[in-house]
């Protein structure tokens, strides 16, 4: 399929069928450099990991996996029901080393090439801006990525994903942190291990800080997010 945003393809063998209709875009980073290392690693059957896109530092993307297909990017994961989170969503990688390798801000080569794909995609399967994610979203046990410094506001201005609520209720809200784990769980966040589960919410909505404390602005960020999803504001 001609697609104009598409640079090049090298075509990876890790794919098979999808059981779901597409429903998600799950956003990574490659944890490794050079760009190739991580293209060959994804296109190596005994990896058994791929994703539909890889996008470069210098803004070159790179089709992987058919997006009819069912890549294997985002592994064991859980968001909003979906136990089978491959199959469910298309996943973009993006050409970064990573908290491996010197965690930095992200290229805006990238990001100019992330935008329209990303348009294109949540254009053509209807996706709710709030299954725009991040690894770390759907696999808070095992995932950082793509981390404290991917610009979301900079998604959100493009109607990409939600964005960070600026107006907070200053009343109490979940006045208990076991009720926060169930209002956690019910925005879509496995909530397993419930520290790590904050860490992830933090990591995506209050980055400045991430230290798996429930305070009162986490907890305010969250009833926000919740109660704008239920007045109908945040498909």
């Amino acid at each position: 399929m001609t697609d104009p945003l598409v640079h090049r393809e090298q075509p990876s063998p890790n794919f098979n069928e999808r059981q779901l209709p597409i429903s998600m875009v799950v956003l990574h980073y490659t944890d490794m450099k050079p760009v190739e290392a991580a293209l060959e690693k994804m296109c190596d059957p005994e990896a058994e990991v791929s994703a539909h896109y890889c996008i470069t530092e210098e803004g070159e993307v790179i089709r992987l996996v058919p997006e009819d297909k069912r890549a294997w990017h985002a592994g064991v994961s859980y968001w909003r029901g979906h136990k089978d989170v491959n199959s469910a969503s298309i996943g973009i990688e993006l050409d970064h080393p990573g908290h491996a390798l010197g965690y930095r801000g992200f290229a805006d080569a990238q990001i100019e090439a992330l935008v329209p794909l990303l348009h294109r995609i949540v254009k053509a399967y209807d996706i709710p801006r709030a299954n725009v994610v991040g690894h770390s979203d759907v696999s808070p046990l095992r995932k950082l990525d793509p981390g404290e410094l991917f610009p979301w506001e900079r998604l959100a201005e493009y109607g990409l994903c939600l964005p960070r609520p600026d107006k907070l209720s200053p009343d109490p809200v979940f006045d208990n942190d076991a009720a926060f784990y169930l209002a956690l769980e019910r925005f879509g966040y496995d909530i397993t291990d419930g520290r790590k589960a904050a860490e992830a919410f933090q990591r995506r909505w209050r980055p400045e800080r991430i230290d798996g404390v429930i305070d009162g602005e986490v907890r305010a960020i969250l009833f926000q997010l919740l109660l704008d999803r239920d007045r109908g504001h945040t498909r």
